[in-house]
């Protein structure tokens, strides 16, 4: 498929449609799979509008109702899964047609929410508890392969600068993920994936519940293979004007999670950080003007 069911029409269609037509039309071409497995009502509640605003629109499409819409995409779900080559053939036309500097726009707008609902009360209760758990752990192994991989990668640079309790499962030359054998439940793994989720990732998160190790995941849904298992789940949103999801929020997890566990090693924590400080030094690791003063 090189495009979501309707896009090229609903482009077309655009200019002309009433403003509550508009948010109904804008919602189907940037969550393409939300309307093949969301309810008419909650798709009209998310995009702001009455259920009979989705409707008319179906019909301004030239269809009889808005279970035909739902229907197109969910076969398109069955054809190709609404690949990321369809979801970009979607973009193309809707960012030559409202302009980059709305698409940048409603970009930022969309992470600054997703990041704004991780202070909501129930998720920052979880970050706290993940944060406990992890920093109860006698070694965090941290695991996230593809797009997945800068939040754990970077979870475990954080966490070495505060010493030896991170170990990084990556899967270089095919044994990166091997060190997971040696985990114990004394032991945490700290694991990222959204969906697709990523085959190798699942298969270590389950091999590491047989093994009793505890879990913090951070996922995009409850029901996802890796929250299934998890002792700590924090969910993130991967929605996204662009064709690619956005990984954003699961990567300021990942800071918050890092900072919350290097506070509770309390002296601990400021001691290995002072010997990294002058290891760093010793190396000139970091570019210092001419003067020798930090900028």
């Amino acid at each position: 498929m090189d495009t979501a069911p309707l896009a090229a029409a609903i482009v077309e269609t655009f200019p002309g449609l009433p403003e509550q037509l508009q948010a109904a039309a804008r919602f189907i071409l940037d969550r393409p799979r939300d309307v093949a497995l969301l309810s008419m009502r909650e798709q009209a509640r998310q995009a702001g509008v009455q259920p009979a605003t989705m409707t008319r629109l179906a019909k301004r499409l030239g269809l009889d109702g808005y279970d035909a819409i739902r229907d197109l995409y969910a076969q398109a779900i069955r054809n190709d899964g609404l690949s990321f080559s369809g979801k970009a053939g979607a973009q193309v036309m809707v960012q030559k047609a409202r302009g980059e500097k709305v698409l940048a726009a409603e970009m930022v707008a969309s992470l600054t929410n997703q990041i704004g609902r991780l202070a909501e009360p129930e998720q920052l209760n979880r970050l706290a508890s993940a944060a406990a758990l992890l920093a109860s752990a006698e070694r965090v192994f941290c695991l996230g392969l593809r797009s997945s991989h800068t939040v754990a990668w970077h979870m475990n640079y954080v966490l070495s600068l505060i010493g030896e309790k991170s170990v990084l499962l990556d899967t270089h030359a095919g044994f990166g993920t091997d060190a997971i054998r040696n985990a114990t439940p004394r032991d945490a793994l700290f694991t990222v994936s959204v969906a697709p989720y990523t085959r190798a990732t699942v298969e270590v998160v389950q091999y590491a519940h047989a093994q009793n190790v505890p879990i913090v995941a951070v996922t995009d849904s409850l029901v996802s293979p890796l929250a299934q298992v998890a002792q700590s789940t924090i969910l993130v949103s991967t929605d996204s004007p662009s064709f690619f999801h956005s990984m954003t929020p699961a990567f300021v997890v990942g800071e918050i999670l890092a900072a919350l566990v290097a506070g509770r090693g309390g002296e601990t924590s400021l001691e290995a950080l002072r010997h990294t400080e002058g290891q760093l030094a010793s190396f000139n690791t970091h570019w210092l003007p001419k003067d020798g003063r930090r900028p």
